[in-house]
């Protein structure tokens, strides 16, 4: 096969990994880059194309599982609802789960609240942990004073 065509092969293929960032094109690039130093070698085109379907394989394969836990490690940061887990709400009007109500403000919000235990009752003017958020509604328990 005319070297040529591997070269346009190897562009046509950094070209769709480039746009995509999907992590599979370029290993094919790889075995294009093989096919095309063994036809600058005057290797058989069969001799070519097997070299490409094996190292294309072996780079997807053996390759591709490391550099997508490399490329994906990096940190997620929390948005929105998620950021609230953790943080502390004070609690505008008594939670009573068995009552159906509660309220608490966290970063200038109000929110509906409940309490983590349907027994547990959290008073006005309390400080209380965010442990979850379901829908709209804040998901506490008491944070102990101290």
């Amino acid at each position: 096969m005319n070297a040529l065509y591997w070269l346009i092969l190897i562009i046509v293929l950094v070209v769709l990994e480039i746009i995509t960032l999907g992590l599979t094109t370029i290993w094919f690039a790889g075995g294009a880059l093989v096919g095309f130093i063994l036809s600058m070698l005057n290797a058989a085109p069969v001799v070519q194309w097997a070299a490409f379907c094996v190292v294309s394989l072996i780079l997807l394969f053996a390759t591709r599982p490391w550099a997508l836990r490399y490329f994906n490690n990096q940190k997620k940061e929390k948005t929105n609802v998620d950021s609230l887990i953790g943080e502390t709400a004070v609690v505008t009007s008594e939670i009573s789960n068995l009552e159906g109500r509660g309220e608490a403000v966290v970063n200038g919000m109000t929110w509906t609240a409940r309490s983590a235990e349907d027994s547990v009752k959290i008073p006005e003017g309390a400080r209380a942990e965010i442990l979850a958020v379901q829908g709209v509604k804040l998901i506490v328990k008491r944070k102990e004073e101290g």
